[in-house]
């Protein structure tokens, strides 16, 4: 029976479980939690997980939360190639390094801009005041020079040398975010766009197309909202999070 692996790819940490499990071949049965309809708070999905978050994997009676957990979960059962967490001590501490690094930058930062530009504006009708978005976009930026200058720029064509590893997969979906809204990160940035270009590559263009078509089509958020008719627990919620 294959494990099953709750996902709404909208989120950046479901892209990543998601690619991983694509190019190593790992079977899976795919669970849609659609978060713009706020089905994460259901019924249903608390009695997989009380976190009501996701990723969520379920390999038989074993239900596990938290994407990088997941992912080396994946690592250690299917035993993927080394390069993707290696054993050598000092590689795999600096994926680690990174995983732990991108919670509150990379991560934190571009999610921001992405519900600024692409999120909040389809909830309440209105555009998020121009000093919030301007100082989130400069957040951002601090973080991506940090990442070119500590984790690209001394260390091979990869975050951990000359093959991609787990901290090249997270990175590639946390970046894309903000590009979902038309933000593109990666101009004046050759070093950042040299390394997309090779990070796609090794992934294949065709499944990372297919993971971020849906944030790629950001811009349909209004039209989803109106169609599904967001619940208003769901969009007070959105709005408080960014007061």
């Amino acid at each position: 029976m294959p494990l099953e692996l709750y996902l709404d790819l909208h989120s950046q940490p479901c892209r990543s479980v998601f690619l991983f499990a694509k190019l190593n071949n790992i079977p899976f049965e795919y669970k849609t939690v659609d978060l713009s309809a706020g089905e994460q708070y259901g019924e249903e999905f608390g009695k997989v997980s009380m976190i009501r978050k996701v990723p969520v994997l379920k390999d038989g009676d074993f239900i596990l939360t938290e994407s990088i957990a997941i992912l080396q979960y994946l690592v250690g059962k299917h035993r993927t190639p080394d390069h993707w967490y290696p054993a050598d001590l000092q590689k795999r501490a600096r994926v680690d390094e990174f995983l732990s690094w991108q919670h509150t930058n990379i991560r934190a930062h571009g999610s921001k801009v992405f519900w600024f530009r692409g999120v909040l504006p389809a909830v309440t009708g209105s555009p998020v005041p121009k000093e919030k978005m301007d100082a989130a976009v400069e957040e951002l930026n601090t973080s991506l020079k940090i990442f070119e200058d500590k984790f690209l720029q001394t260390r091979g064509p990869f975050v951990v040398g000359d093959k991609i590893s787990l901290a090249d997969l997270v990175a590639i979906v946390e970046i894309m975010q903000p590009v979902g809204t038309g933000l593109d990160v990666f101009q004046g940035r050759p070093a950042l766009s040299a390394w997309r270009d090779r990070v796609k590559k090794e992934i294949g263009v065709e499944v990372f197309d297919e993971a971020h078509k849906i944030i790629m089509n950001v811009d349909a958020l209004p039209q989803t909202f109106e169609n599904k008719g967001i619940p208003e627990f769901l969009k007070l919620k959105i709005q408080k999070m960014f007061n």
